[in-house]
C-alpha cells in the first residue's frame, strides 16, 4: 500500500489552475496553428492570427488565455493500492483550486446555489469524477470549463433505430445550433452510449483526448472526420464570421448501451480547450 499526503493532491491542482488556464496545450496550440495555415477566409485569418497572438502574451505575461477562467472540472485515477492520508481527498482538491483561482488572480465564477446565484469567492466547489484503477498511482486531469460553449452542449436520447444517421444528424446540428455563441473555432467531445449521465461524461472525457488523434476504432474515427467536415462545411468559421475552420477536432468516445437506448451527448468547447494532467 503506498500513502499519498492529500498536500501533494492540493499543491498538484493548485498548480495546474494556474498553468492550465496560461497556457494552451501543445495540441491545441498546433491544430490552431494548422488552422491558421488552411483558412480560406481573409476575415478568419485575422481572427486565428488574433487568436495566437492572444496566447503568446498570455503565456509570456502570466495572465489568462480568456476572461472566462471556468468551472474546474478535475478527473482522479486513483490506483487501488493508494491510501490518501492527512485529510479529506475532495476537500484537498478543491482546496488546491481555492488556492490557485486566488494567487493565480483567476476570475471566480462559481455560484453556490444554482438559483440564488451568489459567488463562493474562490471558484470552488470543483467538479471532481474519481474512477478506481490499477496500481498505485495517481492520475490528476484538470480541465477549466467555460460556460460560453458549455452551455451550447446538448444531450439527445436517441432510438436504436436512428443508427449512425441519427448521431451524425445531431451533433452537426448541436454545431450549427451553437453557431458563434461556443467562440469557434471549436472542439467537439462526444459521447454514445451508456445511459443519460454516462454518455454526458463521455463526452466530457473526450475532450481530453490529445487534439486532432482518432478513436481507435476505424469506424468511429470515420465518423469523427465525417462530422468534422461536415461541420466545416456550415461556413461558421473563426468567432462565427465566417471560414472553412469551425471544427478543429471531432472526438467520439462509446460505450456499452440498453438495446432500447441510444444516447448522445455533444460537449462543445471554445479554441480554449484547457486540460493538463499530473501523476503523483
Amino acid at each position: 500500500m503506498r500513502e499519498i499526503s492529500v498536500e501533494k493532491v492540493t499543491d498538484a491542482v493548485r498548480k495546474m489552475c494556474m498553468e492550465t488556464n496560461y497556457t494552451l496545450s501543445a495540441d491545441m496550440q498546433k491544430v490552431l496553428a494548422e488552422a491558421a495555415h488552411t483558412e480560406e477566409s481573409p476575415l478568419g485569418q485575422e481572427i486565428l492570427a488574433m487568436l495566437e497572438k492572444n496566447l503568446s502574451i498570455a503565456e509570456e505575461e502570466k495572465i489568462p488565455i480568456c476572461q472566462d477562467t471556468g468551472m474546474a472540472v478535475v478527473f482522479l485515477e486513483i490506483g487501488q493500492d493508494v491510501h490518501f492520508t492527512g485529510g479529506s481527498l475532495a476537500e484537498a482538491v478543491n482546496r488546491g483550486v481555492a488556492l490557485g483561482y486566488e494567487e493565480g488572480y483567476l476570475r471566480k465564477s462559481v455560484v453556490k446555489d444554482p438559483l440564488i446565484r451568489e459567488n463562493t469567492n474562490d471558484n470552488t466547489p470543483a467538479v471532481i469524477h474519481t474512477e478506481i484503477v490499477d496500481g498505485d498511482g495517481v492520475r490528476i486531469t484538470l480541465a477549466p470549463k467555460g460556460f460560453g460553449s458549455e452551455n451550447m452542449s446538448k444531450v439527445f436520447m436517441l432510438k436504436p433505430s436512428d443508427g449512425r444517421e441519427g448521431v451524425r444528424e445531431k451533433i452537426v446540428s448541436a454545431v450549427k445550433d451553437a453557431g458563434p455563441n461556443a467562440c469557434p473555432p471549436m472542439v467537439v467531445g462526444v459521447g454514445i452510449g451508456g445511459t443519460f449521465e454516462k454518455c454526458a461524461l463521455l463526452a466530457k472525457k473526450a475532450l481530453l483526448r490529445e487534439t486532432g488523434k482518432h478513436h481507435p476504432d476505424a469506424h468511429i474515427a470515420a465518423l469523427e472526420e465525417e462530422v468534422k467536415n461536415e461541420c466545416n462545411a456550415l461556413g461558421i468559421g473563426p468567432a462565427g464570421l465566417g471560414g472553412n475552420n469551425t471544427v478543429l477536432a471531432v472526438h467520439i468516445e462509446t460505450f456499452a448501451t440498453h438495446i432500447a437506448g441510444l444516447p448522445v451527448a455533444v460537449n462543445i468547447c471554445c479554441h480554449v480547450n484547457r486540460h493538463s494532467t499530473v501523476e503523483l
